[in-house]
């Protein structure tokens, strides 16, 4: 890695707005609402990339993460955050040292404008093969949300591309000695997915997981108690909350940073607190969480207005 010029190199790319211009690709063009998205400019707030452990390594903006797990052979990239988010994204992977082109493999958490929004342009410039979920793929080939969404209606379309793979549940991703493991996790969309790996910095590991959102967020008029759009939402979530806390866990990481505290975390790391970010608990308590908050959405559903 090449560290010497990182600051120089991340100020420049953020400056002039033009890390995927600089391979001749430009991210395609999008016309958001912004009464529609009232938060995108704040989760678009550019971010100095850092270090997570090892070879994983967080090159989202302040708002969205995105994760890149780096080996000599390529490197996966998770997450491409909105259509705008794509060029900070490339900007952070030239300033740690990386090139974009180096990147074999797209993974996407769930297909929502704010995660899958910067995927295709991020495509275009690495030449990344795109792996995903059956029923992300579906969407991710409309750009569009799809009536079993819960939140279908709700979010902007976004520019779309054709998944080089479908992964099935448990299905392992390879790029040289990576093993990146995907977990379904659906509930929040039907095609949630999680990911695991093992990093390592010498001879300290840690045990990763990027968990997908468990939220239970919905359009007016979806009731996650009873609906027939998405008839196995309450099942996909429990299997979800299975399959997550029992995964060995202990650095958590999850599509909207704030979700996990990441950011708090990282202060008192870079405070001198070295082992900050990792939290052997850390799934079960999210899980924990999850759970609470689906109790009360369907509390809520069933108490008369």
């Amino acid at each position: 890695m090449r560290t010497p010029s990182l600051a120089a190199a991340f100020l420049a790319v953020l400056l002039t707005s033009s890390a995927l211009n600089a391979q001749g690709t430009s991210p395609p063009p999008v016309d958001l609402v912004v009464t529609r998205c009232d938060g995108c400019a704040e989760w678009n707030e550019p971010q100095r990339p850092f270090r997570l452990h090892g070879n994983t390594w967080y090159v989202g903006t302040r708002g969205l993460s995105a994760i890149l797990v780096t080996s000599s052979a390529g490197h996966v990239l998770i997450d491409g955050g909105l259509p705008e988010s794509a060029p900070l994204i490339a900007a952070s992977v030239r300033a740690l040292g990386f090139r974009l082109e180096d990147v074999k493999v797209l993974l996407n958490s769930h297909a929502h404008y704010d995660h899958a929004g910067g995927l295709a342009a991020l495509q275009r410039a690495s030449g990344a093969d795109v792996l995903l979920h059956p029923w992300s793929a579906r969407l991710l080939r409309l750009g569009t949300s799809l009536p079993e969404d819960p939140q279908y209606g709700l979010y902007l379309p976004f520019p779309g591309l054709q998944a080089r793979r479908e992964l099935s549940d448990r299905d392992v991703v390879r790029v040289g000695d990576l093993a990146i493991i995907a977990h379904f996790t659906g509930g929040h969309t039907p095609g949630g997915t999680s990911f695991s790996w093992r990093s390592c910095e010498g001879t300290e590991c840690r045990d990763v997981v990027y968990a997908d959102s468990q939220t239970p967020i919905a359009e007016d008029g979806f009731r996650f108690s009873s609906n027939t759009r998405y008839p196995t939402v309450l099942a996909d979530f429990e299997r979800g909350h299975a399959r997550l806390e029992s995964l060995p866990c202990d650095l958590l990481l999850a599509p909207h940073p704030g979700a996990v505290q990441l950011f708090e975390r990282l202060a008192r790391r870079d405070a001198g607190e070295a082992n900050a970010l990792r939290e052997p608990n850390a799934c079960r308590t999210f899980v924990r969480t999850a759970r609470e908050r689906l109790a009360q959405r369907l509390t809520s559903e069933r108490t008369p207005k």
